[in-house]
């Protein structure tokens, strides 16, 4: 792993921790659980960005499997890490530590990082990256609108229909994708 990935890493974990001190200073009168859900929507909206930004062939978005990471798919990765990490201290701070989540972030950056270390497979970690991240907003939306006093509107069950229809729309992308690209291996 060269410096600037490093670097990034860094970076990311100050970013994410100065804009979570930013959000509790932004709203005041709202949770610690508020604030980081916000911070992981703008996380994860980046995630994806980034992890469609680093597809290389849109013919086969996995390919070129098991193969050296470029530098965009690093970049993506990076700033997951830089993420996972915040939110791995963010945990450690709240009012109920959950050790589920502590080993989730745990796994997540040592995998994420071995990825990065080695530098391959980048186009399977994040494809990884973007089917785990796609739903987060409508997770972490469903739990704003909560505490914001929307729990039973329409535009809470919109968040609700939007995060349960996730699978299947990945389900059916992945189908038909595979289907129409029959010389392709993606497994």
């Amino acid at each position: 792993m060269d410096d600037s990935i490093l670097n990034l890493i860094v970076f990311g974990v100050v970013s994410w921790t100065t804009l979570f001190l930013l959000t509790r200073k932004l709203f005041p009168n709202r949770s610690f659980d508020f604030c980081n859900r916000l911070v992981s929507t703008i996380h994860a909206i980046l995630a994806v960005t980034l992890s469609l930004i680093s597809v290389q062939d849109w013919n086969c978005p996995l390919c070129p499997l098991a193969s050296r990471s470029s530098h965009k798919q690093m970049r993506a990765l990076a700033v997951t890490v830089g993420y996972l990490i915040y939110d791995f201290v963010c945990c450690l701070f709240d009012k109920q530590v959950k050790i589920d989540n502590l080993v989730h972030h745990l796994v997540s950056v040592v995998g994420l990082g071995a990825g990065l270390a080695y530098e391959w497979c980048g186009s399977e970690m994040v494809a990884a990256l973007c089917v785990t991240e796609i739903s987060s907003p409508f997770l972490h939306m469903r739990e704003i609108l909560k505490e914001l006093g929307y729990k039973d509107t329409d535009f809470s069950l919109a968040a609700d229909v939007s995060f349960s229809t996730k699978f299947l729309r990945l389900f059916t992308f992945n189908v038909v994708s595979m289907s129409s690209s029959p010389n392709r291996h993606y497994f």
